[in-house]
């Protein structure tokens, strides 16, 4: 794992900077290996990341959409990680349907969705039992309280190894979350990260010693690059550390 930290002076140059090296990375994997898939995080912060990119000249037909997690809502509902990446990006650039793969969440039993989300990973990477896929991009953020992805501080959700695709638990609601070796396969890790309300959690995944299942965020450690890009907010103390 190679790590680098960068921290811009605001979150306009932190979304125009993503943006560039988002590209940038699904050029390069479109050239070395003909296809691009990216697994994307929800939230507030990539929104205009993701508004921005539906105004660029990508190969549209090559890039394959995941998620790194969702909540269990349909995907109508303001709070669907899909449905705000479909209405502000997706829906306005001419992406092949069947290149979308959102996870289902209109299974009775949230365990079922999850396996279907694990089968369709495997359908696409061609996994055997037991493999996990490797994703080219993978983009992540940052809860207030170290979490990424739908991997919450002290939820069983940390522990799955064997597995793709698990369940999250954010205060009782269940999530579809990827799981740690999935996320860590990872040839480009991206986390985005915005505002002075994470630089608690930053200084404590940044920490020459911690607890992972505190701060889930310090648990990845992928197998490709790790990106870390901040906001001088998020970042202005630890730039004094890194």
């Amino acid at each position: 794992m190679t790590q680098t930290v960068s921290i811009y002076p605001d979150r306009e140059a932190l979304i125009a900077a993503t943006l560039t090296l988002i590209i940038d990375r699904i050029r390069m994997a479109v050239q070395d290996r003909q296809s691009c898939a990216i697994a994307l995080s929800g939230g507030s912060t990539p929104q205009p990341l993701y508004a921005a990119l539906a105004h660029t000249d990508l190969p549209w037909e090559r890039i394959h959409i995941f998620w790194g997690d969702e909540r269990y809502v349909a995907a109508s509902h303001p709070d669907s990680n899909y449905g705000m990446t479909k209405r502000v990006w997706l829906d306005l650039v001419p992406i092949p349907t069947a290149n979308v793969h959102p996870m289902r969440t209109d299974f009775a039993d949230p365990q079922l969705a999850a396996a279907d989300y694990e089968r369709q990973l495997a359908a696409h990477f061609g996994l055997a039992t037991g493999e996990f896929p490797a994703f080219d991009l993978m983009l992540l953020g940052m809860g207030d309280d170290g979490h990424t992805a739908s991997l919450f501080p002290h939820t069983a959700a940390l522990s799955v190894v064997d597995r793709s695709v698990t369940i999250g638990d954010k205060d009782g609601q269940p999530r579809l979350t990827l799981t740690f070796p999935t996320i860590d396969r990872a040839r480009s890790t991206i986390f985005l990260v915005a505002g002075a309300s994470k630089q608690a959690a930053l200084a404590e995944v940044f920490a020459p010693t911690g607890d992972a299942a505190a701060y889930p965020s310090r648990g990845i450690k992928p197998q490709g690059e790790l990106l870390w890009l901040l906001d001088a907010p998020a970042g202005d103390k630890l730039a004094i550390r890194t």
